[in-house]
């Protein structure tokens, strides 16, 4: 058994396999398997990876073209891991050097700790730096960010493999079970990161640390390019699932989270302009069911901006928030797209009223 367990799942990535390959190779922290989970590819990928493990034993490759979906082929990863850690990295991915290293050193240190991610680096297809993707650090952070964003990036993360079987937790199912079925979603694909971290956050620690852990790859091809509108849509409604069963496991009030939610740095416009009602609603819910942190309180100091659409008073409350909070670039970036709707409206996702709220 390694101490180490990578499951990187692959479905024609052979522009970029190699170099994601060969970043695991050269981790500074030896004790690794590789799972390089084939999703059918056709474009040689396969026939690189088998040629890795023809070289080092640590790397194994598993072939799962009938795997329905991302969720699917990573359970299945999932099912054939022992290692003691479980990261994940995706093909057109690069690990840094030490990034093994710092896993071990984490949750050695915490072994209460569920997950563990980090910051990381975008770069392109031919991969130059384009931008940096940064995430809360603590645990009282992470569950308060969790409504409106995925609050780890995927490809970055870790899990105390334990800690994760204990709690049954699997890609794509409710492990809350706190709603009747009709109210339960299963999500194994486009956001079932989001669906998984954001439950996971709920039920224990998750932690992000300060540095970069990866350089993840923006292309073309990526999800998150390529299904931007969809993927939108499911994480709003996970966000909603998050919600409702959080109000039903603390015994508060349940709020719909849609319009302070900035999922891909998106604005959710539900079609008004005040939705102050919904934002006191939805604070007193989440200061009752986790306490008050000084993390909660500066999550909710800037959804408080997005509670009043007219540019005037969001951009008012904005700079105050900044003056007191200091500033981060995806709340700016938030901001901006709203205020800018008018010149381009890539960024306004619009949506239904999605909740009927009982008291």
């Amino acid at each position: 058994m390694a101490t180490i367990e990578v499951l990187l799942p692959v479905k024609n990535a052979l522009p970029f396999l190699a170099e994601s390959i060969e970043s695991v190779c050269s981790q500074t922290f030896r004790d690794w398997r590789l799972l390089i989970l084939d999703h059918g590819s056709t474009d040689g990928s396969t026939e690189l990876a088998l040629k890795y493990a023809e070289r080092d034993k640590r790397i194994v490759v598993h072939v799962n073209p009938d795997a329905p979906d991302l969720g699917g082929l990573l359970n299945f990863g999932l099912g054939k891991a022992d290692g003691r850690f479980i990261v994940r990295q995706d093909g057109d991915d690069v690990s840094l050097q030490t990034r093994f290293q710092t896993v071990v050193d984490v949750f050695s240190a915490d072994p209460d700790l569920i997950v563990m991610g980090g910051q990381a680096s975008m770069i392109d297809a031919s991969g130059r730096d384009i931008g940096y993707i940064s995430r809360p650090l603590s645990p009282a952070a992470i569950v308060a960010a969790s409504f409106f964003y995925i609050p780890v990036v995927h490809p970055a993360a870790a899990f105390n493999h334990s800690r994760l079987a204990s709690l049954g937790a699997l890609y794509g199912n409710d492990i809350l079970n706190v709603l009747p079925p009709e109210k339960s979603v299963k999500v194994l694909s486009l956001a079932e990161d989001y669906f998984l971290f954001g439950q996971l956050a709920l039920l224990g620690k998750c932690r992000n640390v300060a540095a970069p852990l990866i350089k993840h790859r923006i292309h073309d091809n990526s999800v998150s390019v390529a299904n931007r509108v969809a993927q939108n849509a499911c994480a709003l409604s996970i966000s909603r699932f998050l919600a409702m069963s959080f109000a039903e496991m603390k015994g508060t009030a349940v709020f719909d989270p849609a319009p302070f939610c900035s999922h891909a740095e998106n604005v959710f416009d539900c079609g008004r302009e005040d939705y102050s009602p919904e934002f006191d609603r939805m604070a007193r819910s989440l200061e009752e069911g986790l306490g008050q942190s000084q993390e909660l309180t500066r999550e909710l100091a800037f959804r408080r901006v997005l509670a009043k659409r007219d540019s005037v008073t969001m951009a008012g409350r904005y700079a105050s928030f900044v003056l007191r909070n200091g500033l981060r670039a995806p709340e700016y970036r938030l901001l901006r797209n709203w205020l800018a709707r008018f010149i381009n409206d890539k960024y306004v996702t619009r949506v239904e009223d999605g909740l009927t709220l009982e008291s």
